[in-house]
């Protein structure tokens, strides 16, 4: 039979609970004071991207062909939720800490973890009050699509949600990050030391190791800024979404385990390191789903649609060497601009990076570097270009099938649009702000109704 302490934890409201860490979070001085300084931050880059944009704009009407390269994510969108970004990186641990370390403080949390409710379902509230605070660091951003659509602007839908779903979750992720530096600290100070350490550690792997080959490249990918890259191209990756939901899920499990009292230190460490295991199994599961959606309306992340079905029909495994340096430019074209649109069109195709040096002064070095090798089947061909116009037609040649014809229509008009972005900057400097304080006062009311963690309430 169940216990009773397991029949209470079932019985016991969620709901009450969970208003009262939405309710802490919002009555927060740190939530309101990030709100405020990222409506001028996000407004500006706003600003600054439209002009930009329209100065782009005002060259594509006098050659309507530099038109098709003015897409709104490049131009406008990335750069302006960039800016949010920027803040959510380095403010937003400060309120993401704030759901436990103010309790731990004070020392409310030795009751709270009295109530009749599970580690776990604590850990869940404050990750959901975390979640409310990042929507709601997000509104500024989010107010900016609504001026782009009121100037004129054109938004793509798949696009634009799968942008605004990726910093969504980072942000989830840095407060989960937040979370549990919260619950292995003894003070907030702390904590946003050990959460900062995370974030801005993410800036040294990029500026110091990203692009270097070996075990190097692997911890690149470590960096959260890494989270983001495929968002911003316009990319719905399944490894990519799942695996920062293990890591937010992870972070949270870590802070349940730190959050239980009275429990020894090895203990903790014991569970953590099972817990990291665990984490690192399923990230190592999530990255081999090879599920990959380009959701831009350019399709700058595939080949064009006939070509795209083509390749599909091809069924023998394709084999790729590519006889570059990793950090050759040549080599980052290649895997740009072919590579990884291969890996999606032709899901049977394996590409081995062969181990070659490039040439220096002297004239030694790998005589073949630079050359690509293709085997499909039994047939082989070798290139040095690294363009889709002349491997495309080397890979037909070798599966020995036409080439496709482009599909009728034009391909994509590309938006241009002249609009004077300077009638937003009093609303991101004075009318969000001034609402955002009215907001901020009606939080700090005292409400009618609470949920009030006492020694009554634990009984």
């Amino acid at each position: 039979m169940p216990s009773r302490e397991t029949i209470v934890a079932r019985r016991a409201p969620l709901r009450p609970l969970l208003a009262k860490e939405i309710r802490e979070i919002v009555a927060g001085r740190a939530l309101w004071i990030l709100l405020l300084l990222t409506c001028p931050l996000v407004g500006y880059s706003f600003f600054q991207a439209v002009s930009l944009y329209a100065e782009s704009s005002t060259a594509a009407q006098q050659s309507p062909e530099l038109a098709v390269s003015l897409s709104p994510l490049d131009g406008v969108l990335v750069p302006t939720f960039g800016a949010s970004y920027v803040a959510v990186t380095l403010l937003f641990p400060f309120v993401a800490i704030r759901v436990l370390g103010q309790e731990k403080e004070s020392g409310t949390l030795r009751l709270l973890v009295q109530l009749p409710y599970r580690t776990s379902t604590l850990i869940a509230a404050k990750l959901a009050a975390i979640f409310a605070a990042i929507m709601l660091v997000s509104v500024p951003a989010l107010a900016t699509l609504a001026w782009w659509t009121s100037l004129g602007g054109h938004l793509s839908a798949p696009e634009t949600s799968n942008l605004v779903a990726g910093h969504v979750l980072y942000g989830l992720l840095v407060g989960a990050i937040a979370l549990f530096a919260a619950a292995a600290t003894d003070s907030t100070a702390t904590a946003a030391i050990v959460a900062l350490a995370f974030t801005i550690g993410s800036w040294v792997l990029d500026f110091t190791i990203a692009g270097r080959p070996g075990i190097l490249e692997w911890l690149s990918r470590l960096s959260l800024t890494q989270i983001l890259r495929s968002f911003e191209q316009g990319m719905l990756t399944a490894a990519v979404a799942l695996g920062v939901i293990a890591a937010i899920g992870g972070f949270a499990t870590l802070a349940g385990i730190w959050l239980s009292p009275g429990v020894a230190a090895h203990v903790k460490l014991a569970r953590s390191s099972i817990c990291v295991l665990a984490t690192v199994v399923v990230l190592a599961l999530v990255v081999q789903i090879g599920f990959a959606r380009d959701v831009t309306e350019d399709r700058r992340n595939s080949f064009p649609a006939a070509d795209a079905r083509a390749l599909a029909k091809l069924s023998e495994p394709l084999r790729v060497s590519v006889h570059l340096a990793p950090e050759d430019p040549r080599f980052i074209d290649l895997q740009r601009n072919v590579l990884s649109k291969l890996a999606r069109a032709m899901p049977d195709t394996t590409i081995r990076l062969a181990a070659a040096r490039q040439p220096v002064a002297t004239g030694t070095g790998d005589e073949g570097y630079g050359q690509i090798e293709f085997s499909y089947g039994a047939r082989t061909d070798v290139t040095r270009s690294t363009s889709p116009r002349e491997i495309l037609p080397l890979l037909y040649g070798l599966a020995q099938v036409p080439v496709p014809r482009p599909d009728p229509g034009g391909g994509y008009p590309g938006y241009p649009l002249v609009a004077d972005a300077q009638v937003t900057l009093p609303f991101f400097f004075g009318a969000l702000p001034l609402l955002i304080a009215w907001a901020w006062w009606l939080s700090r009311r005292p409400p009618q109704r609470g949920f009030v963690v006492s020694k009554e309430t634990t009984k």
